[in-house]
C-alpha cells in the first residue's frame, strides 16, 4: 500500500473524510463519559480527534481539552494569528465533519447571537483594528525602562536612608505593574504580525524585566481566557473552595454539601490579607521557579534568572544583602497589590460556575465586566478596564479596545445582554461586596441547607 499510490495514512483520511458526526457523539468525546478519554471538536463543520495531539499543543493540553465535545470555531479565530498555518498542523486530526442535518454549532446556543459575533468580527478585521501601531509599545517599554534606571538613580545620588529607598520601591513597583501589562501584550501576540516574534520579545519582557516565566503565563492565562469563570477550566478561580467560597452557585453547592475549608461569612475580611498583599510575594515567588524547573523550562529559567542577577548586581553596593533582599520584597508586595485589584476588579463581582458550554460572546460577557475610561484608568490597568473587548478579541491590540467598545455595546443591546462598565473605585469595592454576599450564600445554606 505504500508504494502503490495510496498510503495507509491516506487510505484512513479518506474514509474518516466520508463519515459524518452528529453533535450527540461529538459531545460524548469530552475526555470523560462513555467514550473514555476520546476528545473531538468541531471547527468550522470540521470534526477533529485531538485524543493524543492535545499533549502537543503549542498553547498546552488543557486549554483545547476544555473545548472537547464542544464547537471551537470562534477560540479558534480568536487565539491564533497565522490560520491558514495553523490548519495544515490539523489536516492530520480530521476525521470527518458535521453530518448535512446538523447545525454548525450546538442546538443549545444562540443561533442569531453566534452569527451577529462572527459578522462583528469580520467588521473588525475590515477596520483594521486588529493591527498594532508599534510606536506605541515602543512608548510603553521607554517608559518602562525609564522609571527602572530613575529608581537606581534615586538610590545611587540620595544614598540608602528611608525616603529614597520608599521612593524607589514605588517607582520599582510601578515599573514591574507596566511590564506585567506589556508581556500581557506579547503574550495575546497582540504587537507583531508574527507569533515567534511575540514569543521571542515576550520571554524577554517577562523574563528579564520581571523574572518569570512566559510557558507559566501562558499555561494559566489561556485557560483563563478560554473558559472565564468556569469552575475546573479556568484557574484563576482555583481559590475556590480551598481559600474563597466563589460565586453564587458554587457558594450555595458547598454550603449544601457541607463543606467548609476556611470561614467563607469572613473571607471578605481575610482577602485583605492572603489577597492582595500575599498572592506575589508569597505564592508566585516560589511557584514560578518550581513551574520551571518541574517542567525543564531551562530558557524561561535563564531568563529569570537574569532579572535576579541584574537586580542584585544593582542594587547590592548601595544597600547591602538584607537591604536588597528588603527592596525586593517591598517591590512584590506594591506589584501584589496593584496586580489583585486590577486583574480581580473584572471578574470576581461576575458570574461563576460550572462550564455550561454556551456561544463565546456569552461566555466572555457574563464573566467579564470594564471600568470607565480615562487617562489614568487605561495606564494604571494596561487597558484592562476594557476587558469585555479584551476577552472577546484578545489578540487585538489594547490601544484599540476603545474603537470597538461601541459596536460590541451595540451587539448586547441588541441581543438584551447586560454590558457592564463602572468607576474604578466601584469596581474594586464590588470585589469586596461580592466576596461578602457569596460568603453569605455559603453560610445559610451551610445552616439551613
Amino acid at each position: 500500500w505504500g508504494s502503490g499510490g495510496i498510503s495507509w495514512g491516506g487510505f484512513k483520511s479518506c474514509v474518516y473524510a466520508m463519515r459524518r458526526f452528529t453533535w450527540e457523539e461529538i459531545g460524548q468525546r469530552s475526555g470523560r463519559g462513555p467514550a473514555g478519554q476520546e476528545r473531538w471538536l468541531v471547527i468550522d463543520r470540521k470534526v477533529y480527534d485531538i485524543s493524543h495531539f492535545c499533549r502537543r499543543h503549542p498553547g498546552g493540553s488543557r486549554v483545547i481539552s476544555h473545548y472537547a465535545g464542544q464547537d471551537a470555531t470562534d477560540p479558534f479565530i480568536a487565539f491564533h494569528l497565522d490560520k491558514a498555518l495553523v490548519r495544515k498542523y490539523m489536516n492530520p486530526l480530521l476525521i470527518g465533519e458535521l453530518a448535512p442535518d446538523q447545525p454548525s454549532f450546538e442546538p443549545s446556543k444562540n443561533v442569531s447571537l453566534v452569527e451577529d459575533f462572527r459578522e462583528l468580527r469580520a467588521t473588525v478585521e475590515k477596520m483594521g483594528l486588529l493591527q498594532p501601531n508599534h510606536a506605541f509599545f515602543i512608548l510603553c517599554l521607554c517608559h518602562i525602562l525609564v522609571l527602572d534606571v530613575a529608581a537606581w538613580l534615586i538610590i545611587w545620588y540620595f544614598g540608602a536612608s528611608l525616603v529614597p529607598f520608599l521612593f524607589s520601591a514605588v517607582l520599582l513597583g510601578t515599573v514591574q505593574a507596566q511590564a506585567g501589562w506589556l508581556q500581557h501584550d506579547f503574550g495575546h501576540l497582540s504587537v507583531f504580525s508574527k507569533s515567534r516574534w511575540n514569543h521571542w520579545v515576550h520571554k524577554f519582557v517577562i523574563g528579564h524585566l520581571k523574572g518569570a516565566p512566559a510557558s507559566w503565563w501562558n499555561h494559566l492565562h489561556f485557560q483563563h481566557h478560554a473558559k472565564p469563570n468556569c469552575f475546573r477550566k479556568d484557574p484563576d478561580v482555583n481559590m475556590h473552595p480551598l481559600f474563597f467560597a466563589l460565586g453564587k452557585t458554587l457558594s450555595v453547592e458547598l454550603g449544601v454539601q457541607k463543606k467548609k475549608f476556611m470561614p467563607y461569612n469572613h473571607q471578605h475580611k481575610y482577602f485583605f490579607i492572603i489577597g492582595p498583599p500575599a498572592l506575589v510575594p508569597l505564592y508566585f515567588q516560589w511557584y514560578i521557579f518550581y513551574f520551571a524547573v518541574q517542567r525543564k523550562q531551562w530558557v524561561d529559567l535563564a531568563w529569570m534568572l537574569s532579572f535576579y542577577i541584574r537586580f542584585f548586581l544593582t542594587y547590592f553596593p548601595f544597600l547591602g544583602v538584607k537591604g536588597t533582599l528588603g527592596l525586593h520584597l517591598l517591590v512584590r508586595f506594591i506589584e501584589s497589590n496593584w496586580f489583585v485589584w486590577v486583574t480581580q476588579m473584572n471578574h470576581i463581582p461576575m458570574h461563576i460556575d460550572y462550564d455550561k458550554n454556551v456561544d463565546w460572546f456569552s461566555t466572555q460577557l457574563q464573566a467579564t465586566c470594564n471600568v470607565h475610561q480615562s487617562w489614568f484608568n487605561d495606564w494604571f490597568s494596561g487597558h484592562l478596564n476594557f476587558q469585555i473587548e479584551h476577552h472577546l478579541f484578545p489578540t487585538m491590540p489594547r490601544h484599540n479596545y476603545w474603537k470597538v467598545a461601541p459596536l460590541v455595546k451595540s451587539l448586547c443591546a441588541k441581543h438584551g445582554i447586560e454590558y457592564q462598565c463602572k468607576p474604578l473605585l466601584t469596581a474594586f469595592a464590588d470585589i469586596v461586596h461580592s466576596l461578602k454576599d457569596s460568603g453569605e450564600l455559603w453560610l445559610d445554606a451551610y445552616l439551613h441547607k
